[in-house]
């Protein structure tokens, strides 16, 4: 049986719209799921005092341990950061959502801090907005996501899309597979989705032969196009083992550069979530992002992109 990795989700959030648009999308989409647990952080990085003082001298620590600099701070959470937590908290239980809701302030890098706190902490899922409120519009992914994004190497992480339904946000899926192990993992992701997400309308499997290797692959005795097939077969396979309506999956084969004919599909289905492997099958072992999944993150901000790796 399939179980979802939605025990402990961290949702990084500030006062945003792209954070709003997290929030609501989390809520949306856990709300059908059982035992999934939330826990807003929203983390300070005025905690300058003790990260760039402490190589100073010893006043940075009795600064901040001073009942003044204890006093600002206690102030600034409750007239500036709470309001926008019990907001958010409020949001996620009128969607639906019936799980446990911690709401947590930290200090420090946001970036580092959320590595940090997953990695220590036993989640399984970071969900966060491509760009914060402090980010500039002009870089297509926001520091702290970017960071993130490459520091959680052993994580689910969902990068949340311009485009959110608050009625289904993952009503059309896309889910790009080769049959690498990382791709594979995509796959029992998607199932899990399918098995518990209600108003999906439709799951579209894509396999994209890889121009680039055609030739290669007949010269060693491999019809790519039966390759495809077969793996596309052992993908649906996985959905209709766990009794997935198989009037919801659509099988799709097309021939060029796996970046493009991804980028394509999105743009043309309509996609509201993708859900990818952090590497392919032809992606070096020292990359943190293999090529494919790095371009569709930063080509396509209308989806909600998901890098699996559970």
């Amino acid at each position: 049986m399939v179980k979802c990795p939605f025990n402990k989700v961290l949702l990084p959030v500030d006062e945003s719209k792209n954070s709003l648009r997290a929030v609501k999308f989390a809520g949306v989409l856990l709300r059908g799921i059982e035992s999934s647990n939330i826990t807003l952080l929203y983390v300070m990085a005025g905690g300058y005092l003790s990260e760039h003082m402490k190589n100073i001298d010893f006043r940075a620590e009795l600064i901040k341990s001073s009942e003044i600099f204890k006093r600002i701070r206690e102030k600034n959470i409750e007239e500036n950061i709470m309001p926008f937590l019990l907001d958010y908290e409020k949001i996620l239980k009128d969607v639906g959502f019936n799980g446990l809701i911690e709401k947590r302030i930290e200090e420090g890098d946001p970036g580092n801090k959320i590595i940090e706190i997953v990695s220590k902490e036993s989640f399984q899922t970071v969900m966060l907005a491509r760009r914060g409120m402090s980010e500039l519009k002009g870089f297509f992914l926001g520091s702290v996501s970017s960071k993130v994004l490459h520091g959680l190497i052993n994580y689910n992480i969902y990068l949340v899309g311009e485009k959110v339904s608050e009625v289904n946000p993952a009503s059309d899926i896309l889910l790009p597979v080769d049959g690498s192990e990382y791709s594979t993992k995509a796959v029992e992701h998607a199932v899990c989705l399918a098995k518990v997400i209600k108003g999906i309308n439709k799951i579209t499997i894509l396999r994209v032969i890889n121009i680039s290797f055609y030739l290669e692959r007949v010269r060693e005795g491999i019809d790519p196009e039966e390759e495809a097939k077969e793996i596309l077969y052992k993908a649906k396979k996985r959905f209709l083992d766990e009794e997935v309506n198989e009037d919801l999956i659509e099988t799709k084969i097309s021939v060029g550069f796996p970046k493009e004919e991804i980028i394509k599909e999105i743009k043309e289905g309509n996609y509201n979530l993708v859900i990818m492997g952090r590497k392919g099958r032809s992606a070096l072992k020292d990359l943190v992002l293999g090529g494919v999944s790095s371009t569709v993150i930063n080509k396509c901000f209308e989806p909600t992109i998901a890098i699996i790796n559970l």
